[in-house]
C-alpha cells in the first residue's frame, strides 16, 4: 500500500478527499497542522499558498511514496507552476476535486496538472464517490 501527500491550496477538498478516500462521513473541518496517518498525509493549504511554510510540504514529501497536487474543478488559476512535478524524487499524481460542482471545469484544471508534470490525474468528486476507487486502486488498496 502506498503512502500519498495531498497539497493544494485552501478549500480545494483534500480533507474532505482523504474523507472519502476512507469511508468516513464527509464533515467539513480545517485542517490546521500536517495529518500525518498510516497512509495518507493531509496538509494545510497555506503550506502551499506561500513561501515561509511551504518548505515543510518538501520536508513532508519524502515520507511519502506518492506526492498528489489537487485542484479543484472550480478554480480560475492553479497554484502550481508548469514543470514543478520533475523535482520530486517519487511519482507525482494530480487530482482534480469537486468535478460534479455546475461551475466545474475538470478538463481546464486536469489540463494545469498536466503541464505540471504530473503522470496521472484523476477527476474526482468526494460526494458521490467519482474516482475515489480509481485512486485506492492505485494506492494498492
Amino acid at each position: 500500500m502506498k503512502k500519498m501527500i495531498l497539497m493544494g491550496r485552501s478549500e480545494v477538498g483534500k480533507t474532505t478527499l482523504i474523507e472519502a478516500l476512507r469511508g468516513e462521513d464527509l464533515v467539513y473541518r480545517k485542517t490546521q497542522i500536517i495529518d500525518y496517518s498510516e497512509d495518507l498525509m493531509d496538509t494545510p493549504g497555506e503550506y502551499a499558498e506561500g513561501k515561509d511554510l511551504a518548505g515543510a510540504l518538501a520536508v513532508y514529501s519524502y515520507e511519502a511514496d506518492v506526492v498528489a497536487l489537487v485542484v479543484s474543478a472550480t478554480e480560475h488559476y492553479c497554484i502550481f507552476p508548469p514543470a514543478c512535478a520533475p523535482v520530486a524524487n517519487r511519482p507525482v499524481v494530480g487530482i482534480v476535486t469537486k468535478c460534479d460542482d455546475e461551475l466545474a471545469n475538470a478538463e481546464l484544471a486536469r489540463e494545469w496538472l498536466l503541464m505540471c508534470g504530473c503522470e496521472r490525474v484523476f477527476l474526482t468528486s468526494s460526494k458521490n464517490r467519482e474516482g475515489i476507487d480509481e485512486i485506492l486502486e492505485y494506492l494498492g488498496k
